[in-house]
């Protein structure tokens, strides 16, 4: 697996409990698929984990960096991780890796992305690929998190669905004050048949195992085929 030291080009809070740790190339060869993930942590450090690049690789290749969406509040033990990330800072990135993501030969007239928490972070990816590569087809995105302050790159998605250029639905799974406007509970059989264009559209789902399965039981009952189903799980 090629492996690569990286400065932090800078590091920003996403939610109460995400940072957004942007990497600079730095010039170096580094390419990947949408939807792939990398081994990342401190350069100087021992612990390695997975995380899924929230960047595109078009965007990647015209700014030279890519993201991280890194969850902050379950990491425990004495290395505090990429909590310590700063600009400047360097880490080391072993990857990409993972066949998670769309073929290159994409031929469904839709695809309908169903997230889960950091789940968004392959799938923001996919979305903007297909927006600069594939205006062509029609893009869906479910996006489901605790409560309205836990989605990561809300107003960035809001303003593509106010633009018309994707299907937006957001639902929180906790308490949301009384000025939420959007969805309340999980998302469930109405919210996805309500999203789904028809059976051949390719969906991609990334969350929680729960969220995932229950998810795919769901586009399987409304006629989906398991080939059209692609999905990948995390543990919070």
């Amino acid at each position: 697996m090629p492996r690569f030291i990286l400065p932090v080009r800078d590091s920003i809070p996403a939610t109460p409990r995400t940072r957004i740790i942007t990497i600079d190339v730095a010039g170096q060869p580094f390419s990947f698929a949408a939807g792939q993930a990398v081994f990342a942590g401190l350069a100087d450090g021992t612990v390695r984990r997975p995380y899924s690049i929230a960047s595109s690789p078009s965007h990647a290749r015209s700014t030279g960096t890519f993201e991280l969406l890194v969850q902050i509040d379950n990491h425990e033990g004495p290395d505090p991780h990429l909590e310590r990330a700063v600009p400047g800072t360097l880490l080391r990135i072993d990857g990409p890796m993972g066949s998670f993501g769309l073929p290159a030969d994409l031929k469904e007239p839709h695809l309908l992305f169903i997230a889960g928490g950091t789940g968004i972070a392959p799938l923001r990816s996919m979305v903007w690929e297909t927006l600069a590569t594939r205006a062509d087809v029609g893009i869906g995105l479910i996006y489901s998190a605790r409560s309205p302050e836990e989605f990561a790159y809300r107003d960035q998605l809001s303003a593509l669905a106010a633009d018309g250029r994707i299907g937006l639905r957001l639902t929180t799974t906790r308490e949301a004050g009384s000025d939420w406007m959007g969805g309340r509970g999980r998302a469930d059989e109405a919210l996805i048949r309500s999203m789904l264009k028809s059976s051949e559209t390719r969906c991609l789902l990334c969350g929680p195992p729960l969220l995932v399965k229950d998810a795919a039981t769901t586009l399987r009952a409304a006629g989906v085929p398991d080939a059209l189903i692609v999905s990948e799980t995390f543990t919070q």
